[in-house]
């Protein structure tokens, strides 16, 4: 579990270390905060609309388990990034996936969904 944890967090360092190059652009400006919560309604919402757009883009069917880890960066909406603990079969697996949402608007994007780890 060690491993896993080790790996999950250089990969999200990778992926955050050029956000121009992990969000098509979008450039972040300031810092990432740790939720918490991560059993708040917003952040398992977020957690699951990311495994259904990751299911309907490669006709998988994982399904969702709890929210391990997560943290967010808020600028013009609310960049989430969350270690997600997935049934796949009879086996649970761990992803990272990062999801825009922007509350003003109602639309949320899921910008990378890694995994299993």
């Amino acid at each position: 579990m060690h491993n896993n944890l080790f790996t999950t967090t250089i990969l999200i360092l990778f992926l955050f270390s050029n956000p121009s190059v992990a969000f098509d652009g979008l450039v972040i400006v300031g810092g990432w905060k740790p939720i918490h919560n991560v059993t708040d309604p917003t952040v398992v919402d977020i957690a699951k609309f990311a495994i259904h757009e990751h299911n309907k883009r490669n006709h998988a069917s994982l399904k969702f388990g709890k929210v391990v880890q997560g943290e967010r960066h808020v600028g013009t909406g609310i960049m989430y990034n969350l270690v997600i603990m997935v049934a796949e079969g009879s086996a649970d697996k761990t992803y990272v996936a990062t999801v825009w949402d922007q509350p003003s608007t109602k639309s949320r994007r899921l910008a990378t969904f890694i995994g299993p780890f």
